[in-house]
């Protein structure tokens, strides 16, 4: 059984002038998902600036968001680390926490070989009861998955259930749809392939595009789910700039921009994270007036 199946938001976490999480706005964000349609809520991902989290804070905001959600969808909660315990740590104090499952990026910087990935996800997956999502990334962690290996941890480990797919890479995608044999639920991880990874088996978004577009990016799943495989493809179609201007730079800085455009008040950036270069400002509310969330 899927945890969901949809669209989610990889929610972004708000940030106070200084620097610390904005609880308060972080509440309205949610409610603001919630209200329009999104399937699930993912949060501490890589859109919630999990890196530069301190793991005190990084479950507390787990825990605020299984609080302010109270049921109403799945909340998936980022847990996933290079260092082996310190996943399984994130991971078992989420599930006390309720989350409904995780999500496990691949470990970043340390470049394990794929038995050392199946013994991580193993090890990880084994330290708790709830289902897991694989988060294929290699572009950010400098480390593929490869179908084989996500084909294997589904079939042999219980609660390893999908993966976010990540790597932009559609042949790869099909070739893990090719060997799942169902056992795999395939979440596209780029807003610009919702609808050929959906065509592949998909089952749904983790969406940066839903922060800012809730409603919508709901509607190109649901259309597609539905058998309206025409309007899903138009409505993805229509967001294809958007997508492309919400990742002109590294995720998440566009997206943060956007809703303060929005008078959402995400706040700033934590550093390494920088503000957005003029230009590329220019061209997100561009986009964002042409798409009409502006």
């Amino acid at each position: 059984m899927a945890i969901f199946k949809g669209a989610g938001v990889a929610i972004v976490t708000p940030m106070n002038a200084d620097g610390s999480v904005n609880y308060e706005q972080f509440a309205k964000l949610i409610e603001f998902q919630i209200a329009n349609g999104t399937d699930a809520i993912i949060v501490c991902g890589t859109t919630g600036e999990s890196s530069t989290l301190t793991h005190e804070e990084h479950l507390d905001v787990i825990r605020y968001c299984v609080e302010a959600v109270a049921g109403r969808v799945p909340v998936v909660a980022g847990t996933g680390s290079n260092c082996t315990e310190t996943a399984i740590y994130l991971s078992t104090e989420a599930e006390k926490m309720g989350v409904d499952g995780l999500l496990l990026v691949s470990p970043y910087y340390n470049k394990a070989t794929q038995n050392g990935l199946y013994a991580h996800f193993k090890a990880v997956a084994d330290s708790v009861k709830i289902p897991v999502i694989l988060y294929n990334v290699p572009s950010r962690t400098g480390c593929n998955i490869t179908p084989e290996t996500i084909v294997r941890l589904c079939t042999d480990v219980e609660n390893i259930v999908g993966v976010k797919e990540a790597s932009g890479n559609i042949s790869q995608i099909a070739s893990l749809a090719a060997l799942a044999d169902g056992k795999v639920d395939i979440y596209s991880g780029n807003d610009d392939q919702i609808v050929p990874i959906l065509s592949l088996g998909g089952i749904g978004v983790i969406s940066v595009l839903s922060n800012v577009a809730p409603a919508q990016t709901h509607a190109i799943c649901e259309n597609y789910l539905k058998g309206n495989v025409a309007e899903s493809l138009r409505l993805q179609l229509e967001a294809m700039e958007l997508c492309h201007a919400l990742f002109c730079e590294v995720n998440p800085i566009p997206v943060k921009k956007a809703l303060n455009l929005m008078g959402m008040n995400a706040g700033a950036l934590r550093m390494p994270l920088s503000e957005m270069e003029e230009k590329n400002a220019a061209r997100l509310e561009k986009a964002m007036k042409d798409y009409g969330i502006l």
